[in-house]
């Protein structure tokens, strides 16, 4: 067995994603270019959006995703108790209020069950968030939404290639907001995505993410000459990660092939240990894009998850939590709106207990064997520690 030391994540970078940053550098054109055009191209016939827009982040994403669809002030959000604080700010950046919704134990994802009693006149978006790559159940949600004529905006930041029956995730709402980071399924270095078939919100997203200008650089009958008649952001991707990210797209399909082997191995290994929830790769329609593999530790503490982190730093194997708080008790989040510990019984659970392990296509051939073992070793031990 290597004793190679085994990252949570790492970004698989080769000669061809260099060739290509070779090429940008060397020409005149670092941003409005081809890179980015065929990119976002590329990027659309994968996903099977009519349009894919790119920009910074998967933050810009969402905030120019809720600003094309007309959030404001006084408008309403619903987003899950359990995400990145990304999604939430991005709520916070159009002056609107996200309303949480606790999560399902069996996968981590938005309690569709709870939505109805959340919504409220000022609901003007349901914000899904497919966690870990395994996506919501959508059909609770579109029935939601469709009986209070609400918007969906899909956070799909770690669901590049999700599916839910035949469609893939980014196309199961209104759109979609993907995120390029260095350790996701693929990446820009920063960078993300916005996936549309409404061609109004990908005319939006595409004007407020240069500054609000009223032509493109390649529309502008005299150079230099524009006019701005709405407030936009500089939100945009240049040429050198477009280059990165159409080498990586490439290689998409060997990377998705390699986080799913290693997954459902792991989840073999593991299946028997009686102190860890798993999430299941599928379930029902849905299908993960298997950005991570995570177990949850008792609720009752019996495990210690930081011992459990420990010792798995010992044996080389990084690992990450996702999330280590659930949005609404965040200090921010506490102290604007008064929320309380008790009301998001699920996400507190999972944010103090669980554990994100790595499954992507960095790891050696022994790795889910590596992993499992000094998991199971771990939890054994401490088993024994608390008797």
């Amino acid at each position: 067995m290597s004793t190679e030391a085994i990252p949570f994540g790492r970004p698989m970078l080769s000669d061809r994603e260099l060739d290509l940053v070779k090429r940008v550098l060397s020409g005149s054109t670092l941003v409005h270019g081809p890179m980015t055009k065929e990119f976002e191209e590329a990027f659309a016939a994968r996903v099977g959006a009519s349009h894919a827009i790119s920009v910074s982040s998967c933050t810009a994403g969402l905030h120019l995703s809720l600003l094309a669809m007309g959030v404001g002030p006084g408008d309403e959000v619903i987003v899950p108790a359990m995400t990145h604080v990304a999604t939430a700010h991005a709520v916070e950046y159009r002056g609107a209020k996200p309303i949480f919704v606790d999560v399902l134990d069996e996968t981590g994802n938005i309690d569709g069950d709870l939505l109805a009693e959340r919504c409220t006149s000022r609901t003007k978006v349901l914000l899904p968030v497919h966690y870990l790559g395994l996506p919501c159940d959508m059909d609770k949600i579109w029935s939601a939404a469709r009986s209070r004529q609400i918007s969906i905006l899909e956070d799909c930041a770690l669901a590049v290639d999700a599916s839910y029956g035949e469609r893939r995730a980014g196309t199961l709402g209104d759109a979609g907001a993907f995120s390029f980071y260095p350790v996701k399924h693929m990446t820009t270095v920063e960078g993300g995505m916005v996936t549309t078939n409404d061609e109004l919100i990908a005319n939006s997203v595409r004007k407020h993410r240069a500054f609000g200008y009223d032509r493109a650089l390649g529309e502008r009958a005299r150079p230099g000459i524009y006019d701005v008649d709405s407030l936009g952001f500089n939100y945009r991707m240049n040429e050198v990660e477009a280059a990165v990210g159409i080498a990586q797209l490439e290689k998409l399909a060997e990377f998705q092939s390699a986080r799913e082997l290693n997954y459902k191995q792991l989840y073999a290994r593991l299946e028997g240990v009686e102190e860890l929830k798993m999430f299941p790769s599928s379930q029902g329609k849905a299908h993960s894009s298997h950005y991570c593999f995570n177990v949850v530790l008792p609720k009752d503490g019996s495990v210690n998850r930081d011992d459990v982190v420990r010792d798995l730093a010992a044996a080389g194997i990084g690992s990450s939590v996702h999330y280590p708080c659930p949005v609404p008790l965040f200090s921010f989040y506490r102290e604007k709106y008064g929320y309380r510990e008790g009301q998001y019984p699920v996400a507190e659970w999972m944010a103090s207990q669980t554990i994100s392990l790595p499954v992507g296509p960095h790891l050696p051939e022994d790795g889910p064997v590596r992993i499992a073992s000094a998991l199971t070793q771990s939890i054994l031990k401490r088993k024994r520690k608390s008797f």
